[in-house]
């Protein structure tokens, strides 16, 4: 992505300052791309495409074209557009593979979403985009990250599609989809396995099921969810609420730690808005949501209703995750088992079903639930605020290696849902331990590709310096290029570092008050304390994992890279980013 955009941006300047007048189109894992028009094409003079994958290029037949990479593009962008336009030639796109004859060309539409909806969304996106103009398949891919839905798909593109792809890790609305073929994935399939997904999506999808809004729940969601996903799906639409909570409260404390007791102050006023609003919707919210995931709609108030008596009841996070699935599945239930005249159905899902699943959850949270569930929090957050150095540690090391094990997935999920849900509580040093802890496997291969460039292709030093990048934002997902090659020694470095940096920072009583942003939350003040503590423990496990890599990596890819990179000969990338 950051070389699709350098390179753009640099020709774009030198084509001005030769006066040239020119479009530009990007294609990123956000796909969100200026795409050229026709009219833009047709007016063209000369076509450059820098590209290290696969591009679709008979839109430009007959113009002339000229092919490149952007090792070339980046030495001297002015020289490169001047010879480019020395050397194009006109271009003839290549006849088509008998397979293309045989039949309609596949059509499908997807959607990619995930829990924190920063990098596996958008990663997902581009894998399937590229995997589908491979195939010669027709695409279009709606992401829903965390800026909100882009390419929206319209409903030209839903009908006229043979299968809805959704490579979700949450729940998303399928209500328009109703009628069509469904494939449903996590994202971390579709970017592992791009080109399968879509395979399978065309053979094996079945069709969406129910009309109604009650029945957005069927048989074969519920088989392929479950409670993970609808915990994600909660803890999703939480964040935003922990993020602002979180960091109002830090900015409270810039007057001073105890500031806010100073009525009418404006410590006091930003621990309002974050402590005493933001806080408690946490867990409504969460509650909410996760019924949400479950029921659809009708589970949303039930949800909210149960997890506010869990902040009252003192059961905490844990709590409104009870109150969530009681509301969810009771929501599920009425809406399939309750029979009502025709002329009463629509009252289900405005009126019986939050009415009865609210009234069943509330109860069973004030009678069953809600004592002992605040009972083991209490003793949950005694514990984390009491507990020695040797406990501290460990729980550093286990948080630290979850986050580690698989970038992203199921594992590292859990370890970060804990920790986010502690925050309600409270209880700062996890989250601390979890973010460092997942900055560590994209800043050690960052390290590694330095230490040990002669083992890495030119493609792979790349993508280092970008995994640096993202693993500064915290987001573990830029190793994932690095483990999908080598899963057997990028994984044991990352969880050795991971490890060692979440143990660190227990150890160093580091405490974050925000769940997200990397280290761009030390610009926060009093987001953080012991900074520099933290920094050391961050810049220790990286290292460590930057180190085991550079030693455990194998040297032959430096013959490959070395092959690849002969003058006069094209060289084959492993990556698939494309300017």
């Amino acid at each position: 992505m950051v070389t699709s955009v350098l390179c753009a941006r640099l020709l774009e300047a030198a084509a001005l300052r030769l006066g040239w007048t020119t479009r530009v189109e990007v294609h990123d894992p956000r796909a969100i791309g200026s795409p050229l028009a026709e009219e833009d094409i047709a007016a063209a003079d000369l076509v450059v495409v820098v590209k290290t994958g696969e591009l679709a290029l008979d839109r430009f037949a007959g113009k002339r074209l000229l092919q490149s990479t952007p090792a070339d593009a980046l030495q001297d962008p002015q020289r490169f557009l001047e010879e480019a336009a020395a050397r194009a030639e006109p271009f003839q796109p290549r006849a088509a593979a008998p397979a293309a004859t045989s039949g309609a060309q596949p059509r499908l539409v997807a959607v990619t979403a995930c829990p924190t909806g920063v990098a596996h969304t958008f990663m997902a996106a581009e894998a399937l985009q590229q995997a589908a103009r491979q195939l010669g398949y027709a695409l279009q891919v709606e992401t829903r990250g965390s800026v909100g839905a882009r390419n929206l798909l319209d409903e030209a593109a839903i009908a006229a599609a043979d299968v809805v792809l959704l490579a979700t890790d949450i729940e998303v609305d399928t209500s328009r989809f109703a009628g069509k073929k469904i494939y449903r994935c996590g994202t971390g399939v579709a970017l592992k396995q791009p080109q399968q997904t879509l395979r399978r999506a065309l053979e094996e999808a079945l069709p969406q099921a129910g009309a109604s809004p009650a029945a957005a729940a069927s048989p074969g969601k519920a088989m392929r969810s479950g409670p993970y996903k609808h915990l994600l799906t909660g803890v999703s639409y939480m964040l935003p609420m922990v993020v602002a909570g979180g960091l109002l409260i830090a900015l409270s404390f810039v007057f001073g730690i105890e500031a806010f007791r100073e009525e009418g102050s404006l410590a006091a006023a930003l621990m309002r808005i974050g402590g005493d609003t933001a806080f408690k919707l946490m867990v409504p919210v969460l509650a909410g949501y996760i019924a949400y995931s479950i029921a659809d709609r009708p589970g949303l108030a039930p949800g909210m209703i149960g997890g506010l008596l869990a902040g009252e009841l003192g059961a905490g996070f844990i709590g409104g995750i009870a109150a969530g699935f009681l509301a969810g599945y009771c929501s599920r239930a009425l809406g399939r088992w309750l029979r009502l005249p025709a002329s009463l159905e629509s009252l289900k899902p405005i009126l019986l079903i939050p009415l009865l699943s609210s009234l069943f959850t509330g109860l069973v949270m004030i009678y069953v639930v809600g004592a002992p569930v605040a009972g083991m929090l209490a003793g949950l957050t005694d514990f984390l605020n009491g507990m020695g150095s040797t406990n501290a540690v460990l729980l550093g090391l286990l948080l630290g290696g979850m986050m580690c094990v698989d970038l992203g997935g199921p594992v590292n999920k859990a370890a970060y849902a804990f920790s986010v849900g502690l925050l309600a509580s409270q209880s700062y040093a996890p989250m601390a331990a979890t973010m460092a802890a997942g900055m560590v496997p994209p800043l050690g291969m960052a390290i590694a590709s330095l230490l040990a460039r002669y083992k890495f292709a030119q493609a792979e030093r790349q993508a280092g310096k970008a995994a640096g990048v993202l693993g500064l934002c915290f987001i573990s997902e830029g190793a994932i290029p690095f483990a999908a090659r080598d899963p057997l020694r990028v994984i044991p470095a990352s969880v050795a570092g991971g490890a060692l940096t979440g143990a660190l920072s227990m150890f160093f009583g580091c405490k974050l008050m925000a769940p997200h942003g990397g280290l761009f939350v030390l610009l926060i003040p009093n987001a953080i304390n012991h900074a520099l503590l933290y920094l050391l423990a961050i810049a220790a496990g990286s290292l460590l994992t930057g180190g085991l890599y550079a030693v455990l990596k194998r040297g032959e890819v430096a013959e490959m890279a070395a092959a690849t990179e002969r003058p006069g000969q094209p060289a084959e990338r492993p990556s698939g980013r494309h300017a």
